[in-house]
């Protein structure tokens, strides 16, 4: 019965059966064809029992492997490998169909292969996946032809194999190799040169030849009867938060992703390299109602921290509450920060709801609201109008073209600065404002 289970019979197979099927069906007509059939038949039948015994002689034939990691990146190809070991006596033709996840919706995935006594094999693929969660592979199933190719037997190997959707931690750790190796502009991000400097003060001490006479603490001298000279140092660590809005404006879809998941993303590399800055890092949810807050630190663990925290964000359908996160930004952030909202507004009335809000934020901390583009209007506007429905949908698409644009320069006007970005640029944008900010001792 287990055997039986194994088995599958092949194409050549029914087309052999098929011809004889004919052959004594013609033999009614012709009856010399009769003899011949039998021969064939029983020809036929000693050629499966051989292909049998081929097969199945051996208990483990094959080995096959899937080696996947624990958790796959959000957004981004995913290399998946299919380890091979021919274990038969015989040079086998295989066919592997891997059970990849539901949410790929793909039933496509089938390799074949051949391999020669002994010999290995490496199958590669790539998966993207564009959700986050728990994603459940099946059984590897290979399918394996004697030389005669008559029969083939199933072999099913690594089943039930469960990974998990991370945020992009791929290209959080493509930014940071490029930092570590000052290689950012190869991904986009613009060289800065520093025009000031952030101090911060350390402590009193005696005045030494060469320092500036502008940092004297007169209070300290006539104490100490001596030139008393207040030290700086560069201000290294400073606050980045990253306000992440759920709501229903996050929903959008983009080649596959959510706004939301972009955003996501972006926080995860923004976040790594403020840490590799010296700079402490944080990250605050919100909808109607404040989500998850991951205080800004640079202790160790705090990427892994921020990381979990990403994973578990889904959108919600509400719109969201500025009231709400502006009340929680004052009452727990106290020390100025950096922060990048993390929006989308798609007129300006949307944007003029939330203003007052947005000014109050930018009146204690440096505020950046990031808001994406309209791919499919950019679209629309490059392709000529060929009749009245065309230059109607033009006129459309360049007037919330034009609306995004207002929204910058109002925001502009009240000190707020903003960043409007396509999707697929919002890494390298939110970094490179970053460092420039930073560069230009802003924050």
């Amino acid at each position: 019965m287990k055997y039986l289970r194994q088995l599958y019979i092949s194409t050549l197979f029914w087309e052999v059966f098929i011809g004889l099927t004919a052959t004594f069906l013609l033999a009614f007509a012709f009856p010399f064809l009769f003899g011949i059939a039998k021969i064939v038949s029983a020809v036929a039948a000693l050629l499966v029992l051989v292909d049998l015994v081929l097969l199945f002689r051996t208990k483990a034939g094959l080995f096959a492997r899937r080696d996947v990691t624990d958790r796959l990146s959000n957004g981004d190809p995913n290399p998946i490998t299919i380890y091979l070991e021919n274990r038969y006596g015989f040079k086998a033709r295989l066919e592997i169909i891997d059970e990849i996840p539901f949410q790929f919706q793909k039933r496509d995935v089938l390799f074949e292969a051949e391999l020669v006594p002994n010999e290995t094999q490496l199958l590669r693929y790539e998966l993207r996946p564009t959700k986050r969660g728990e994603y459940s592979f099946g059984a590897v199933n290979v399918l394996v032809r004697s030389p005669l190719g008559l029969m083939k037997r199933r072999f099913q190997f690594s089943q039930n194999k469960m990974v998990a959707v991370y945020p992009s931690y791929l290209q959080m750790r493509q930014y940071e190799l490029m930092a570590i190796s000052n290689r950012l502009t190869e991904l986009g991000i613009k060289r800065i040169r520093r025009l000031g400097q952030s101090m911060e003060f350390e402590q009193i001490r005696p005045y030494v030849q060469g320092d500036d006479i502008r940092t004297v603490n007169w209070k300290a001298t006539a104490r100490r009867n001596g030139l008393m000279v207040n030290a700086f140092q560069d201000e290294r660590s400073q606050a980045v938060y990253c306000l992440i809005d759920k709501g229903r404006v996050m929903k959008s879809p983009f080649e596959g992703l959510t706004l939301l998941d972009y955003a996501i993303n972006a926080t995860l590399v923004l976040s790594n390299i403020a840490l590799l800055k010296q700079d402490k890092a944080g990250i605050v949810t919100f909808s109607e109602v404040i989500g998850q807050i991951v205080p800004a630190e640079r202790k160790t663990g705090q990427m892994q921290k921020i990381l979990e925290t990403l994973y578990k964000q889904k959108t919600r359908y509400l719109e969201s509450d500025y009231e709400t996160l502006y009340a929680h930004v004052r009452m727990h952030i106290r020390q100025r920060s950096l922060l990048l909202l993390f929006t989308n507004f798609e007129t300006l009335n949307a944007m003029h709801r939330q203003l007052p809000f947005l000014r109050r934020l930018a009146k204690t901390h440096l505020l950046i609201v990031v808001f994406f583009e309209n791919t499919e209007t950019s679209l629309v506007l490059k392709t000529p109008a060929e009749n009245t429905e065309d230059i109607y949908l033009k006129t459309i698409a360049e007037r919330f073209f034009y609306e995004k644009r207002r929204i910058v320069k109002e925001l502009e006007q009240y000190g707020i600065q903003s960043i409007l970005t396509a999707p697929k640029d919002l890494n390298a944008n939110t970094v490179n404002k970053y460092l420039e900010l930073k560069a230009r001792g802003m924050m």
